[in-house]
């Protein structure tokens, strides 16, 4: 099975479920948010990762109700890890760092909390909360930091029901094309 027909099954499997407190599912926030960064003309690894940035949500079928519950299910590293068999750093980062990104945006940005929906405040907590001096430092090191932010703002519009893009198979070229071809 190649690797986009693995990446099709887990949305087959497990993208109808609710996207954790928000009126989409898995799959249509993450065609939402590589629609987002399609139009915005992302380079390709960019748009795979706002693509996949969610992965590990399907990875381990997470249920919905873990923020409700305390529960940090770290899905960017899941998703990250699984990633990092088949993807170069330029896709896996950003979606190991989407995470961060929020919590590195609600530090130098008071406004961009603001903005967020319910249940992304709801986790802020638990993912950490705001950075301290030496997290925003370590952040802003990363050589994919501005990917990771640009990839959060499309993650945090990338929620609205019912929304038109294209679908799944519209990216299978996208994904064929950023798999690292150097795998042993």
């Amino acid at each position: 099975m190649s690797v986009g027909d693995e990446i099709m099954e887990l949305f087959a499997r497990h993208g109808a479920t609710a996207y954790h407190g928000e009126h989409v599912s898995q799959t249509e926030h993450a065609l939402q948010a590589a629609d987002l960064a399609r139009r915005d003309r992302a380079p390709n690894w960019l748009i795979v990762a706002a693509l996949l940035h969610d992965l590990g949500h399907l990875l381990d079928g997470q249920e919905e109700d873990l923020v409700e519950r305390g529960i940090n299910g770290r899905h960017e590293t899941a998703g990250w890890a699984w990633l990092t068999k088949h993807f170069g750093a330029e896709v896996t980062e950003p979606v190991r760092l989407h995470v961060d990104a929020k919590r590195y945006l609600c530090t130098v940005d008071p406004q961009y909390i603001k903005g967020l929906s319910s249940a992304s405040c709801s986790s802020l907590s638990l993912q950490g909360g705001l950075m301290d001096a030496d997290e925003r430092l370590r952040f802003e090191s990363n050589p994919f930091y501005r990917d990771a932010v640009q990839l959060r703002h499309w993650d945090d519009t990338a929620k609205v029901p019912s929304l038109k893009v294209p679908g799944l198979e519209y990216y299978r070229n996208h994904l064929e094309a950023a798999i690292r071809q150097d795998r042993s």
